[in-house]
């Protein structure tokens, strides 16, 4: 899919930002100490946060002390992001994308990008990064993936994503290989973090709508998919709770 372009993977996540919000994992706190250790991350570096969508990882670089640049293509997710971190001076929320960000040429000390570099066309925005960013200036993509094995629930919760899901396969972040980073990057470093979050059924089906790629109420696969998780979550909840794991993986590097 030609991404940077595609008006529908801009507007794709319009109706999922309340479970967004709510339902998403984090990032941990690992991911801003291995950026200062070695990427020379300070509080005085002026960060870009690309496809910053509800502010949840811009939140992290505030909180550091930094000036943060929201880019966000998506109205309501934007929106989101300007009501959560309304009380931090050092936000500026814009409306742009990875390909065109509207920041200044050489204005930029560290690129973010959280869950979100998937949906890049990866040239057009490495052309963009390298304008806007300083001498010396580098890029950190991550995401927080799944697993989909280590537990009999998720091995079921990930069969019912490949059953009922509209595009899951075509939109997984886990396409993005580590050869495809290798053109993008001028070398990089990968590191990975444990992370996990905890559902009763209600976090759970919140969890699953916010996904771009889970039907909505008016699709014919979203009450069997519904009525799937239903039985999962019966069959694995443990004190009325399910458990996802993920390990956050960090790739950063110079352009």
């Amino acid at each position: 899919m030609e991404r940077g372009s595609d008006r529908r993977a801009t507007s794709r996540f319009s109706k999922r930002v309340e479970n967004y919000v709510r339902f998403r994992p984090g990032y941990p706190d690992e991911i801003l100490a291995c950026l200062a250790k070695e990427a020379g991350l300070t509080a005085a570096c002026t960060i870009a946060d690309i496809g910053s969508g509800t502010g949840m990882l811009a939140k992290k670089f505030l909180l550091h002390g930094n000036t943060v640049y929201g880019v966000e293509p998506n109205d309501e997710m934007r929106a989101a992001a300007e009501r959560l971190l309304q009380g931090y001076s050092g936000f500026h929320s814009l409306k742009g994308t990875a390909e065109g960000t509207t920041l200044s040429t050489g204005s930029i000390d560290l690129i973010v990008a959280g869950q979100a570099f998937h949906w890049f066309d990866p040239d057009q925005a490495r052309a963009e990064f390298i304008r806007i960013l300083r001498p010396g200036g580098r890029v950190a993509l991550m995401w927080n993936t799944r697993k989909t094995d280590t537990t009999l629930f998720l091995r079921e919760y990930e069969r019912l994503l490949q059953i009922f899901s509209i595009d899951y396969a075509r939109v997984d972040h886990r396409n993005i290989t580590e050869e495809i980073l290798g053109r993008f990057f001028h070398g990089f470093q990968k590191r990975v973090f444990p992370n996990m979050q905890q559902f009763d059924f209600e976090g759970l089906a919140g969890r699953l709508h916010s996904s771009s790629y889970a039907p909505l109420p008016d699709h014919p696969n979203f009450e069997p998919m519904m009525s799937e998780l239903r039985r999962i979550f019966r069959e694995h909840e443990i004190g009325g709770m399910v458990r996802f794991d993920y390990e956050t993986e960090l790739y950063f590097g110079q352009l």
